[in-house]
């Protein structure tokens, strides 16, 4: 009896991802060497922040489904346990997904997470940025990633996400486009 309810937990999971591939917004992801769509969003800490206030920094802008579980919270994890590296590299962190302040306070202060978590509750940037997932009776931000150059230009877009291994993947990508500008 456990079996069968596994399978079916299983394949509900498996059908839920399906539909939200299928069913994105539509739009059209920014792309390497186009302008990062512009924003403003309250962090974990209920302060507005720009996409603009970081200019002269190198952003990782993360789009992730959900506070709390176990894909989200490893690659925020992994995120934070890099974090060094990434200052070293003029680089901030910022996660998105379509929860409120209070429960990214929540995850941040359980978790350890020291860099900014904002909230996408109209869906506003998750849509500008084609990482809006509708599941029908609910909608999230998939798991995507923008790696956005000091000037305010995506870099390179990550798509196919796996939370296990993004950080160390957009850390060898950013070593690598930083080396490439510095020898221009």
């Amino acid at each position: 009896m456990k079996m069968l309810v596994i399978i079916i937990a299983v394949i509900a999971l498996f059908t839920i991802f399906i539909v939200a591939r299928a069913s994105r917004t539509g739009e059209k992801s920014p792309t390497s060497g186009t302008p990062a769509p512009e924003f403003t969003l309250n962090s974990q800490d209920g302060k507005p922040l720009r996409l603009q206030d970081f200019r002269g920094k190198w952003v990782v802008l993360y789009f992730y489904p959900k506070d709390f579980t176990s894909g989200c919270t490893k690659e925020a994890h992994n995120f934070q346990r890099d974090l060094a590296q990434y200052e070293q590299k003029n680089t901030v962190i910022l996660g998105v997904s379509v929860q409120d302040e209070a429960t990214h306070q929540k995850f941040c202060a359980k978790e350890g997470l020291s860099f900014k978590l904002l909230a996408d509750t109209n869906y506003e940037v998750s849509s500008a940025y084609d990482s809006l997932v509708n599941l029908g009776v609910a909608k999230l931000s998939a798991r995507h990633t923008f790696l956005i150059d000091p000037a305010g230009v995506v870099r390179k877009t990550y798509l196919n996400v796996n939370a296990e291994k993004h950080s160390a993947e957009v850390l060898a990508d950013l070593a690598q486009l930083q080396q490439a500008n510095s020898a221009k």
